[in-house]
């Protein structure tokens, strides 16, 4: 796997940076820089998802048949480290991460040939209908039922943790089309329009004010067995494929080492804006020096998946990994993020950040109010407490040691 950069290389570089000048607005920038989610809101998303579809590289690590770009792995990584650096919003991983790397592994040709090119210009907004009341870590467990009726199934059940669900048009859904003595037999993976009548979403506010998630109830609903992907009953095999990408599809280092970096101007150790409190604090500066190591180790693994990716392969087990050090190392980024900023970190002002959704009883700001302290400091708290989410999502952390101490270890 050759990483060097080359003439090759450097011009590709040069392309993406003039590129991200040219159509990343100060507007799109600024959310990239205060976003507390893993998401950006819809509005951002769209207008972010639109720029890059019509330079046609809104989902490169799809095949290019399918509408990817046929990049080295290295010109992966760049693109990934100058999104990064220049504080792009994230894109929603639903239809781009997930929806579509399954349809393109377990679809019919009918299938792809109508929902890829409208998750890739994003006239489809996906949501993903896994979880449920009492079904999050223990999936197999999920209880939502298909009847089968002539050429249709009809649906009833709930689906909670539905990230953004209120402004998506389509779900992909795990049902139980049948009661085995395994559970994982007898599930179905199933696309559902969010329009068909019985589909009804109700909000869930976080306790940061925030509507990013929501519960979704299903009544009756009548879905075309033509909606299925893969096989009736062995959705779970195709539920595991997609969790792959979920867990293991993009690449976590990047925007790590961004933000490492934006944490070290925080603390002045960089020239920046920071308040030079923690200058010449020796636990913190090696705090900084453990992070950085530990990034660039998980670095070199995102390498290793990238180059399996661009060969047609599935992220594997290692996904796994990925998604553990990933979401961990995060969560030890805000903490030092909260060192930094120190007392800054206490005003809770969610309107001078750009939470992954509406914050529907934030307080209200007349024109002339300026937020408290320095601008690095407005979503650290928000984001602190956001990541906190991210050791249970995608499957908890705990539940992806398990993986890995079957599937690599063999324990």
């Amino acid at each position: 796997m050759e990483l060097a950069f080359g003439a090759a290389d450097a011009a590709f570089r040069d392309e993406v940076r003039t590129f991200l000048d040219e159509k990343l607005t100060p507007e799109l920038r600024a959310t990239g820089r205060r976003m507390t989610s893993v998401y950006a809101d819809y509005e951002t998303t769209l207008a972010w998802h639109k720029a890059l579809y019509e330079k046609g590289w809104v989902a490169p690590a799809w095949p290019v048949e399918h509408g990817g770009c046929d990049w080295s792995v290295i010109q992966h990584y760049i693109f990934s480290s100058e999104l990064a650096a220049a504080g792009a919003p994230s894109l929603s991983p639903m239809g781009l991460g997930m929806c579509g790397p399954v349809l393109i592994g377990y679809g019919t040709p009918e299938q792809k040939a109508h929902y890829l090119p409208r998750i890739l210009s994003g006239e489809d907004f996906w949501c993903q209908g896994y979880s449920e009341p009492g079904s999050g870590s223990d999936l197999a467990s999920l209880q939502m039922s298909a009847r089968e009726d002539g050429g249709d199934f009809i649906c009833n059940g709930q689906k909670i943790w539905t990230t953004h669900a209120n402004y998506a048009n389509r779900i992909f859904n795990l049902v139980r089309t049948s009661k085995e003595d395994i559970p994982q037999r007898g599930i179905t993976f199933i696309l559902i329009d969010m329009d068909t009548p019985g589909v009804k979403v109700e909000p869930l506010i976080m306790l940061s004010g925030e509507h990013i998630q929501n519960q979704i109830f299903f009544t009756d609903v009548r879905v075309p067995k033509s909606n299925v992907v893969g096989k009736v009953g062995e959705g779970w095999t195709v539920a595991k494929y997609l969790m792959q990408f979920e867990r293991g599809g993009h690449a976590y280092a990047p925007g790590l080492h961004t933000r490492l970096d934006r944490i070290r101007r925080m603390a002045g150790m960089e020239s920046g804006d920071g308040n030079g409190r923690l200058i010449g604090d020796e636990s913190f500066a090696r705090k900084i020096a453990e992070a950085a190591a530990e990034i660039t180790a998980l670095e070199y693994t995102e390498h290793r998946i990238m180059s399996a990716l661009s060969h047609g392969d599935a992220p594997g087990a290692e996904s796994s990994l990925l998604k553990t050090r990933g979401t961990e190392l995060s969560q030890r980024l805000t903490e030092l993020a909260l060192e930094a900023v120190a007392h800054y970190a206490l005003p809770f002002q969610p309107h001078a950040t750009a939470p992954g959704g509406p914050v529907p009883d934030a307080p209200s700001v007349t024109p002339n109010e300026t937020p408290v302290g320095p601008d690095y400091s407005w979503p650290v708290t928000p984001k602190y407490l956001n990541d906190r989410a991210g050791s249970i999502y995608a499957g908890t952390n705990e539940i992806q040691r398990n993986i890995m101490a079957k599937a690599v270890l063999g324990l």
